[in-house]
Parts: structure tokens; sequence; C-alpha cells
């Protein structure tokens, strides 16, 4: 299957309506195949022909079935509702070609010997992006950090584990009442995740954990570095002092940023 196949024939165009609608075949009501033109931008922004054929290529490997609304939406990323084969939930994450901001994604991207020589194109980064994150799943989950389960990748699609009751999804910290057993959770994950897994989230915040149910699981791990990136270090000191905000804001402060790093380093 090619990599693109973006075009501006009014056969393309056709084609790729075709697969839109048939790919978001849901409920009646369904927001995404609503006649509002605004809805219809929204769509034809995501789902570009290459976005197309690769949802249709993780839906013949059996990696999912259908897809139905969204539940989660940022300038780089939307994540849908969908089904796999047996009609199971699955979240997939559809990485933004014409949004994100590649040039601070490199950061993140550049100095990380996983992935070797640096893409050149916006497209093949957030390929390597999709990637990236799909692999930093793989690491944290065998590492015993609670995460959403990887399922499968292509292109600019992660499909993973759904975590909530679909279609709506599990709440974050930054929409629950937290404890202290938040509190404990969320410093031992960062223990955890630099010490068993070797990496460093880079981005965390209260609104990249899911309370639910009574687990704790942290997400959105494109970010995450490993020890050997140039800028572990900063990364991990920004998590610490991130939560420590955060926890202090809600009441709980039982220690501060530099305690917490002189701890979790060792």
């Amino acid at each position: 299957m090619a990599e693109s196949g973006e075009s501006g024939e009014s056969g393309e165009s056709g084609e790729s309506r075709k697969l839109q609608e048939r790919l978001l075949r849901s409920d009646r009501d369904n927001r995404y195949l609503r006649k509002d033109s605004d809805e219809r931008k929204v769509i034809e922004d995501v789902f570009d022909r290459s976005t197309l054929l690769a949802l249709e290529d993780l839906i013949s490997r059996g990696s999912l079935h259908a897809l139905h609304g969204v539940v989660r939406t940022g300038k780089e990323a939307r994540v849908y509702y969908g089904v796999d084969a047996g009609g199971g939930p699955v979240a997939v994450k559809i990485f933004l070609v014409s949004t994100m901001d590649f040039r601070k994604r490199m950061a993140y991207i550049a100095g990380d010997r996983r992935f070797g020589k640096l893409p050149s194109g916006s497209r093949e980064t957030v390929f390597l992006w999709t990637r990236k994150e799909f692999r930093n799943l793989q690491t944290a989950r065998d590492a015993g950090v609670r995460v959403p389960g990887p399922i499968a990748f292509h292109k600019n699609i992660l499909v993973m584990e759904y975590i909530g009751a679909p279609p709506e999804p599990a709440p974050t910290l930054a929409e629950s009442e937290v404890d202290q057993g938040d509190y404990d959770w969320t410093f031992e994950t960062l223990r955890r995740l630099r010490r068993d897994a070797g990496l460093v989230h880079a981005d965390f915040s209260e609104f990249n954990a899911f309370k639910w149910n009574g687990q704790r699981v942290l997400f959105d791990l494109g970010s995450a570095v490993l020890l050997s990136h140039p800028q572990a270090e900063e990364f991990f000191k920004r998590d610490v002092t991130n939560m420590v905000r955060f926890f202090r804001k809600r009441g709980l402060m039982p220690r501060d940023a530099d305690s917490w790093m002189a701890e979790l380093v060792k």
C-alpha cells in the first residue's frame, strides 16, 4: 500500500468521501455524519486520504472494525471510540498532520537512539511520533507501569486499550477528587517509569492520568524519552514539579519538588 496518495482530482475526492462515510458509519445521530458544514470540515481535516487508507489497513489486519465518535480533542490529535473485530472497545488516536507543531516535537525525538536518523518532512515526523508513542507504551507496560495497552499502529494512527465506559472516556486526575492514594501513585509511577522502564514521561500532568474503577492509568507517552536523552533530567524535574504543584493546589503537600527529586533519582 502506498504511503501517501493525496490528490486534488475529483475522482480521488469522491472515493475519499465514500471511505469517510463507510469508516465512520455508526448510529444515525453520530455527530460525524451530520450534514452541517462545520462538522464536515472537521471530518475532512482529520481524515485525509492517507489517514483513510491507514484506517483501512488496520481494519484489514483485524486491529479495528469500526470507528465511532470522538472522545477527546486537541490541537495535534483526536481520540475516537472504536470497536475491534470482536466488538470490544478500543481507543483510536489520530495525529493531525496539518496542525502538529513539529519543531517543538523534535526536542523529544532528537537524541533518542531507538529511532536513528531524524525525519526530513512533517508527515514522516508524525509517523515517527506515532511509532514512538506505541514503543513507549510497550516499554512502560512491560516494566509494570499501568498504561493503556498498545494494540497496533500505522502511519499517524495508534490503537490502544479503551479506558472508561464507552462512549465516555475515564476522567483524568484533573477532573476527579484526589486523595493520598493518588498522590502516592503519582510519585511511585514517576519512580517506576524511570527506574524500571528507563523512561521519563516529559509531559506528566494531571491531564495525562486517568482515575477509573479504583485504577490510575498513565497515558500520552508520545513525549517520553530514554534516560540517555540529553534533556532527560530537565524533563524529569519538570514532571515532578508539575505534580507537586497540582497536589498542593488540591491541599496535598507533604513534600516539595526538591525533596522528591532527591529521592526519585537515587
